[in-house]
This record gives structure tokens, C-alpha cells and sequence, in this order.
């Protein structure tokens, strides 16, 4: 075997708060049929790389039966390999130390090459490019990293680079970069280098930023640079935009999801066909297997088999799987998880958008509400702005003043 991947995906993605309260970040569902890591594992099987190792932690149940034994990613044939890799004796406490626990693993596999990867971004790029330009530098690391506006270079690890493109310094979220080359947390590695880097640098929170990639710096490390789209669904915000992004115009989509030399694949449910109302609505949509749309939908995104009732309005939002919109409901600027139903004429958000949520003012300050997993919304019932309302929680009160965070326990 030449290249062995490494998914790390047990990170629980904790600026998803409520969406991430029952799965891990890369489970989340994402454009409708997908979940995140749809598109890393698209990635490996485009670019030839089946035999992976997913690492998997925090609340792995989502995850692996997505996954399964890989069959709708084409990772279920007699020469490939696909595993799930759970820590053994103690809880990951970094992304090198995911690794580490398991190198076993890795030595066993054979492997020339390692290339490490996140299973929560979303982009579509062949790895094969990357592998062929550390095998030209014979390099020993090779880090892919992306140009970012200069503003947001404090929220990255940065890479500065000769003409060569040899990384000379690695800066981890600079308050004054030197340069705007951000890591994408995806690595190609010697696999020789890997275990000793893994075995050379003691921490307990054993981190390939903070850690592994400044002890290899100042041997054949390179940088890779990559053009294409690549983003980290990581916040609310995020989420919904990206989200919303594949909405836009055939000449503007940022992500192609429907190029067939590099199809984006998952494991779907086998549901009925779409069905459009005679009076429905639908501008810059997304429209998933089993759905069926009698109102009106715009720039949203709709699960399968989600359900919007006659005269009632779904704007700028992400509803996920079998939720219902009943008569005359409308929900605007708001995620619905999985099973939410919104009540007869009830309304999700409403009035001004400045006031935060009292609780997280860091997660929802946009005017965003957000409803988990089987939360249920009476009739009539008004829901404001910037509401976290948990799984399970039934609202049968009006109004819902912006800013709330509503707990199962609350009635």
C-alpha cells in the first residue's frame, strides 16, 4: 500500500452547540442528502485512497452507521480497507494524539505515505496532486494551505515559505502575520516521519499544530497550495452560509456538486420522488429525496423528507430530515434539526435581531434561532431571534422572547 488516510473525526465541534449535542461535527448533515464528512471521504475514494482509518470519539453511534463498511463511497471492495478507530485505553486529548494511540495501526498498514485529514471541512480536491508534489520535493511533511484574506490570518496556523515554497515558520494564530498561507489541517507525512515525530515530542494534549509541525520545521517541510473552495462549517453562521451558498445561480455556485468527474457521495435512504404542489413556491432551493413542498421556500435547503404544509413560508434556512412546516407557519433565518414539527401559523424569528442570546452571545448574535432534534413548536406559538432551543423541548407558550435558551426540563 503506497497512502494510507487517517480521517480524524471525533471532535464534537462545540460552536455547533445544539446541532453537535448527539453527534460528532462530522456527522452533521450538510446541502440537503449529505452529512460533512461526505465530502472528505468523496475526496479519498476520487483520488484513488482506499485504505482509510476514521477516528472516531465523541458520540460515534451517528457516524458509524453512516458509514458502515463503506459501500456508498466504494470502500467495500476485496483491496480496500476501511476502519473505525476508537481510542483504546483514554479519550483523545489532541489531533496528534488520536494518532499516536493509533500506530499500531499505521505500522501494520504498510504504507509509504500518510496523509492525515479533518472529517469537518467542506471542499472537493484530488489528493493525488498533493502526494505527487511531496514526492517531487521528497519532502517529509507536506502541508496543503490556502490563501486567506489578510484580517482573518488570527484564526489560522500560518505558514511562511521561500520561493520553493520550504516552510521556514509556522505561526500559530498570529496577532501580526507574515504571511496570509493558512494551514487546511491536511497533511501528507513520511510515514518513518510520522512515528518519530509522534514519539519524539511529549504533551499531554499532543496537537499536530501546537506541537508536531514545529519540531519537523527546518527539515524538508513544503506547502502545498490549494485554490479551490474549502471551508470549516464550525460556527452557526457558517454553517447556514455555506449552506446557503449552493443555493445561489448555476454560474455562482462556489462548491460544484454536480460535476460527474467528482461526484460527492453518501449513504442515502431509499425514499419517493420530490413532489411540488400545484400552488407551491420555490426560488433558489434545495429540494432532497421524499420532500413535499404545497408553500412557498426560499434560498433554503430542505432535507429528506420534509413536509411544507399550503400557505406556509420557509426563508433563508436549513430544515433537516422529516421535519413539518403545517398551514400558514413561517420560519425564517433558522436551522431545524431532524423531526422538528412548527405548529399552524406559528412564526420562527421575528423582530429586531440585536439582541444576542443571553446565554452563548458568542454563537447567536445574528438574528439565527436554531431548534434541535424533535423540538416541537405549538400553534400559534412566536418564536423571536436568537433563541438555542434543545432537543425535545415543546414550546406551547407565546412569545418567545429574543435571546432565550430553552432546556427539556422548561414547559
Amino acid at each position: 500500500m503506497e497512502t494510507l488516510a487517517l480521517i480524524l473525526a471525533g471532535g464534537r465541534g462545540s460552536r455547533l452547540d445544539i446541532l453537535s449535542e448527539k453527534r460528532v461535527k462530522p456527522a452533521v448533515p450538510f446541502a440537503g442528502k449529505y452529512r460533512i464528512i461526505d465530502f472528505t471521504l468523496s475526496n479519498c475514494s476520487n483520488s484513488g485512497i482506499y485504505h482509510i482509518g476514521i477516528l472516531t470519539q465523541y458520540h460515534p453511534l451517528s457516524l458509524n452507521e453512516h458509514i458502515g463498511v463503506g459501500k456508498a463511497w466504494d470502500l467495500d471492495r476485496r483491496d480496500t480497507k476501511l476502519s473505525l478507530l476508537q481510542p483504546d485505553r483514554k479519550w483523545y486529548k489532541g489531533t496528534a494524539d488520536s494518532v499516536k494511540q493509533n500506530l499500531d495501526y499505521i505500522k501494520r498498514s504498510g504504507a509509504q505515505y500518510v496523509i492525515v485529514l479533518s472529517g469537518a471541512h467542506i471542499y472537493k480536491m484530488d489528493y493525488r496532486k498533493m502526494i505527487k508534489q511531496h514526492k517531487e520535493k521528497n519532502a517529509d511533511l507536506t502541508i496543503a494551505v490556502q490563501k486567506v484574506a489578510w484580517e482573518d490570518t488570527h484564526r489560522f496556523g500560518i505558514l511562511n515559505t521561500d520561493d520553493d515554497m520550504k516552510i521556514h515558520e509556522f505561526q500559530e494564530k498570529p496577532k501580526k502575520a507574515k504571511s496570509n498561507l493558512a494551514s487546511m489541517g491536511i497533511y501528507v507525512f513520511n510515514t518513518d516521519t510520522l512515528i518519530d515525530a509522534l514519539n519524539s515530542v511529549e504533551a499531554d494534549d499532543l496537537d499536530f499544530g501546537k506541537h508536531v509541525i514545529p519540531h519537523l520545521i527546518g527539515g524538508n517541510v513544503y506547502a502545498y497550495i490549494f485554490e479551490g473552495y474549502w471551508k470549516d462549517v464550525g460556527t452557526y453562521d457558517a454553517y447556514l452560509d455555506a449552506n446557503l451558498e449552493l443555493t445561489s445561480t448555476v454560474d455562482k455556485i462556489p462548491l460544484d456538486m454536480y460535476d460527474r468527474n467528482w461526484r460527492i457521495y453518501t449513504r442515502s435512504e431509499e425514499m419517493p420522488s420530490v413532489k411540488i404542489g400545484s400552488k407551491a413556491t420555490l426560488k433558489q432551493v434545495l429540494v432532497s429525496n421524499g420532500s413535499i413542498v404545497a408553500g412557498e421556500v426560499t434560498r433554503s435547503v430542505l432535507s429528506p423528507g420534509v413536509i411544507v404544509h399550503p400557505h406556509a413560508k420557509v426563508i433563508n434556512s436549513v430544515v433537516m430530515n422529516d421535519c413539518i412546516i403545517e398551514e400558514g407557519a413561517i420560519v425564517e433565518d433558522a436551522i431545524l434539526d431532524k423531526d422538528v414539527r412548527i405548529g399552524k401559523n406559528a412564526v420562527v424569528g421575528k423582530g429586531e435581531r440585536s439582541t444576542p442570546n443571553k446565554e452563548r452571545p458568542d454563537l447567536l448574535f445574528s438574528g439565527l434561532n436554531v431548534l434541535g432534534k424533535g423540538s416541537y413548536v405549538a400553534e400559534g406559538v412566536t418564536i423571536e431571534r436568537n433563541c438555542r432551543i434543545f432537543p425535545g423541548v415543546r414550546i406551547e407558550k407565546t412569545p418567545v422572547k429574543s435571546g432565550a435558551t430553552l432546556y427539556p426540563s422548561e414547559k
